[in-house]
């Protein structure tokens, strides 16, 4: 009994590590000559022409991994990224357990010089118990990246994929970078995949 419930110590403990998960969804056509060949990035809301920019820096170090440049300030590429992030809030019941503690009462008892010792309460030796499950109401914030590379000359689009966190407390700045890795790990990845990543957040 004590080592199945250090056992589950364990797993509880190795469940609060901090990560953070994307779901990501992927389709392209992607060409096969266009390693070489430049990208060049929609304008961004001049409301957001920062933060945007920040995210399109993300991306353009993706797209140059994979073998594109940027085209020259002032031109339209072969290729053509639109960028898209935003966050919003989902309100999300959901059960969680309920735990008491409990007492054990230890009853009197000589000692083994024959002295009666009183009996005492003292904390139940296996922890709390587990006495069933209540709903909670949680607001989660759903982070969300969606990028679209579509190529002018053929007028079709050739890639697009959204990746997307559930989270509780992050803010979408801290959330993109994971986001752009994600989409773009094993790029362009299978026409129609759906795939979930899991990163090791830094301690703070």
């Amino acid at each position: 009994m004590r080592s199945a419930l250090l056992a589950a110590s364990v797993a509880l403990l190795a469940g609060c590590a901090s990560t953070l998960t994307a779901k990501v969804t992927r389709f392209n056509q992607w060409p096969a000559d266009a390693a070489g060949h430049t990208y060049s990035f929609t304008a961004a809301e001049p409301a957001r022409e920062l933060e945007v920019g920040a995210y399109q820096a993300q991306v353009s170090a993706e797209l140059e991994r994979i073998g594109l440049r940027a085209a020259p300030a002032g031109q339209t590429g072969r290729f053509v990224v639109q960028l898209m992030a935003n966050m919003t809030e989902r309100e999300r019941k959901q059960l969680e357990p309920v735990y008491r503690d409990e007492w054990v009462w230890v009853p009197a008892y000589r000692d083994a010089h024959g002295h009666l010792r009183g009996g005492y309460w003292v904390p139940d030796p296996w922890g709390p118990r587990w006495v069933g499950d209540r709903q909670v109401t949680r607001t989660v914030q759903i982070s969300r990246l969606q990028v679209s590379i579509t190529e002018p000359g053929t007028k079709r689009t050739v890639f697009e994929a959204n990746a997307l966190n559930e989270g509780t407390g992050e803010d979408l700045v801290e959330v993109v970078p994971y986001l752009v890795r994600a989409m773009f790990q094993d790029f362009p990845g299978a026409n129609g995949q759906v795939r979930s990543l899991t990163f090791d957040l830094p301690k703070k």
